[in-house]
């Protein structure tokens, strides 16, 4: 999917075809054709390199810079099934005339800039919309990491209840999720005080050029991935801690269960003992009492009771 916007003067975004295309028109390509590709790269001069590169799911964060573009590829946060949380790669490549946003799938953080949005950002203003999708990006890790501690406190309510197999697959997807989040903010950072230190390179006049307020937005977003990074290591702790103490939980349940059928066993063996000591074929006490049978099965009885008392002094049950 193609999508070209341009930010108007009255804070309106228009949208604009191939045909019609402006300078300082925002360039925004999905999960996009081969053919696609090249008509963007024959109406940009941008190398197919740099616009495939965020079409690759596995691809760490980086940025690469060519004479005439510099591209900065970050991992934006998504859900993709419910409790179910992943990164994505996605391009955004500066030109001296255009922004392009290259990603495999539509994500919230691209979503979010539209007609609603429109006059809070300009696709004309190339750095500072740059900067711009990183900070949406940074803030879409925070929520969703509110989110994954609000879901680990309410299976850890449940969990306290009751030991399901699914509430304990629900806590391994979000540490999933998390490691997710950790191994993409990581490369982040990384991307973002490369930014920081290009900000003075002479070869960048024109694509990436960085005023005073780009720099305090560009501070931002360091700040908020500094947060994230962090809110992302307390939760994988958490969450750690936390499958650690129910496996624990779990593991000693097992054991008092064992505990008490092991105990069971053996009082009910008890009368199965006496009674086949009884049942031999051999002259035995009691054989010629007409009361023997009563008196063999009170003696099984009270054997039983007093194995079930010390068992019961010994916390087997």
């Amino acid at each position: 999917m193609l999508e070209i916007y341009k930010s108007q003067e009255n804070g309106h975004i228009q949208e604009m075809t191939l045909n019609t295309i402006e300078k300082g028109s925002w360039i925004n390509i999905i999960d996009p054709t081969p053919y696609e590709l090249k008509l963007v790269s024959a109406l940009t001069e941008v190398e197919p390199d740099f616009l495939r590169s965020a079409l690759d799911d596995e691809e760490r964060s980086h940025i690469d810079v060519e004479d005439d573009a510099i591209m900065i590829l970050t991992n934006v946060p998504l859900v993709r099934e419910e409790e179910s949380y992943d990164t994505l790669p996605l391009a955004i490549i500066l030109t001296r005339q255009y922004v392009i946003t290259v990603c495999l799938e539509e994500t919230p953080v691209i979503a979010d800039f539209n007609e609603r949005t429109a006059r809070l950002f300009r696709t004309f203003k190339k750095t500072q919309f740059l900067f711009q999708i990183l900070y949406k990006s940074a803030t879409f890790y925070l929520r969703y990491l509110r989110q994954i501690n609000k879901l680990s406190d309410e299976i850890e309510e449940r969990l306290r209840h009751s030991m399901r197999n699914s509430e304990i697959l629900r806590l391994m997807e979000l540490q999933k999720g998390l490691t997710y989040f950790n191994a993409a903010l990581r490369s982040n950072g990384a991307v973002l005080e490369k930014l920081l230190r290009l900000r003075s390179s002479r070869t960048l006049e024109g694509i990436l050029d960085i005023y005073e307020e780009d720099e305090d937005l560009l501070e931002d977003v360091i700040i908020e991935n500094k947060q994230a990074r962090e809110m992302v290591e307390m939760y994988s702790q958490i969450l750690s801690r936390l499958a650690d103490t129910f496996s624990s939980i779990i593991s000693n349940n097992q054991n008092m269960v064992m505990k008490f059928l092991a105990a069971m066993t053996i009082i009910i063996a008890i009368p199965t003992v006496i009674s086949s000591f009884f049942g031999m074929n051999v002259p035995v006490p009691l054989s010629e009492n007409s009361l023997g049978f009563c008196i063999v099965i009170v003696i099984a009885l009270m054997a039983s009771m007093v194995s079930a008392y010390v068992f019961w002094r010994k916390h087997m049950f």
